[in-house]
């Protein structure tokens, strides 16, 4: 948790500081949800990529051996294409894993800003992705409502529907019948003191 969120649970600010160095020496160690999925994902492709190599060594045992060669060269083939199209699933998973790390809780909808950036222009270079940042950075100066604003958020000052004063402190909301009592229950007064 950041310093921000700590104070709006109602830390000191001391404390607050304290507490999001702790949770950010914390957070060193951890590994993301979307790392650990994208792991499993290749673990569990791996595994069915051996089972279907086992089936076509023993379809392999029952060919003759005039047609084995062609089977071979067949087999290879489809090998080899699935072996792209696995890259590719992998390095799709991946970017789509970085983008949604880049982006959560920086926009208002992660799904909607997402597809915006255009994965084609991205390359993987280890941990990192080249050219996410320049993306995200170009879409915040076209798109910029769909971002957060940045830093710490003040309440506007006003009345809220449904809210009297004591519960909008403690950010509570009431009915539409309790709201309506409760402002005809100030207007008496008034109407009394002027009668």
């Amino acid at each position: 948790m950041t310093k921000e969120q700590f104070i709006a649970l109602g830390i000191t600010e001391e404390q607050a500081t304290k507490a999001a160095a702790a949770s950010a020496e914390e957070l060193k160690t951890y590994i993301p949800k979307t790392r650990f999925d994208e792991v499993n994902e290749a673990k569990k492709q791996a595994e069915k990529d051996i089972q279907t190599r086992d089936t076509q060594i023993e379809e392999l045992k029952k060919v003759d051996a005039a047609g084995l060669k062609a089977e071979i060269e067949k087999l290879q083939g489809e090998n080899k294409v699935n072996k792209e199209k696995y890259e590719a699933d992998m390095k799709d998973l991946a970017l789509t894993n970085a983008i949604k790390i880049a982006l959560t809780g920086k926009v208002h909808d992660d799904t909607l800003a997402a597809g915006l950036v255009d994965k084609t222009k991205l390359v993987i270079d280890g941990d990192k992705v080249v050219g996410l940042d320049e993306q995200l950075k170009s879409l915040k100066d076209t798109k910029a409502f769909l971002f957060k604003p940045e830093g710490p958020q003040t309440q506007q000052p006003g009345f809220k529907v449904g809210v009297d004063q004591q519960q909008q402190q403690q950010g509570q909301r009431l009915s539409l019948k309790d709201a309506i009592a409760a402002k005809i229950q100030t207007q008496q007064p008034q109407q009394a003191q002027k009668t």
